[in-house]
């Protein structure tokens, strides 16, 4: 229960314990990150219940883009921003991992956090009303799924790092019951159809491979990244199904 409390705490806005974990919960902390994503769904589901109730459907998916960042401080879109302006600076290895920890945001990471947050926006004016709060809820599960996944693929990419702790070990339990949960509310809330979302492992193992390629691993920013690379594809995907 510590090591999920922790998990929550630090993926959320949300006061779940008050305490420091240890180095072992850290290391375990990934196992529960999908548990983490189904109570966010749980709060993102009852906002776009409200939403959708109360107010036109552009608001209503107005107002589940920016409650599922707020839910979360922020703090995926911040590793996004941060990967974009390493990424895709044509720099060398060394020099993409210095931008990558710079904590000021260039140009490609403003335009990366812009196109994220308005594709999440028009995937859920697209979807009819009674299936906004579904989407959002499924949306979170499956963003931490996918960091989970990629976690579970990856190596570290820095010599040293505080985040070296979550590589430490492989979340083969958090990789099985994230595709459970998310296999699951899919066909609970969009049919049978809705098992092609599990197919966002293998972008994980496509995106786990890239970074492997382009920074010689995984970063804390690559791992927000794949979160919101996971949640814009879990819409994208309910969109086409």
């Amino acid at each position: 229960m510590r090591t999920f409390l922790a998990a929550l705490t630090f993926l959320s806005i949300l006061p779940a314990g008050n305490f420091l974990p240890t180095e072992d919960e850290m290391r375990r902390m990934a196992d529960f990150y999908p548990a983490a994503g189904l109570v966010l769904g749980a709060l993102l589901w009852g906002a776009g219940w409200v939403g959708c109730r109360y107010f036109p459907p552009l608001v209503a998916a107005a107002l589940l883009t920016f409650f599922s960042e707020a839910l979360t401080k922020g703090f995926h879109l911040d590793g996004l921003a941060d990967t974009a302006d390493g990424f895709l600076s044509g720099r060398s290895r060394e020099r993409k991992l210095e931008i990558m920890h710079d904590s000021r945001i260039g140009t490609m990471g403003v335009g990366a956090v812009v196109c994220c947050l308005g594709l999440k926006f028009a995937c859920f004016a697209s979807l009819s009303p009674a299936l906004m709060p579904a989407a959002g809820a499924m949306m979170m599960v499956a963003g931490r799924w996918g960091m989970t996944c990629y976690i579970a693929m990856s190596r570290y990419a820095r010599e040293d790092g505080l985040g070296r702790i979550c590589f430490e070990r492989k979340p083969i339990f958090g990789v099985l019951s994230g595709l459970a949960l998310t296999a699951a509310f899919g066909v609970l809330f969009f049919g049978l159809r809705a098992l092609v979302v599990p197919g966002l492992f293998l972008v994980m193992f496509g995106w786990s491979r890239l970074t492997r390629r382009v920074i010689g691993g995984a970063t804390g920013d690559t791992i927000g990244c794949a979160e919101e690379l996971s949640e814009v594809l879990t819409l994208l995907i309910l969109l086409l199904i």
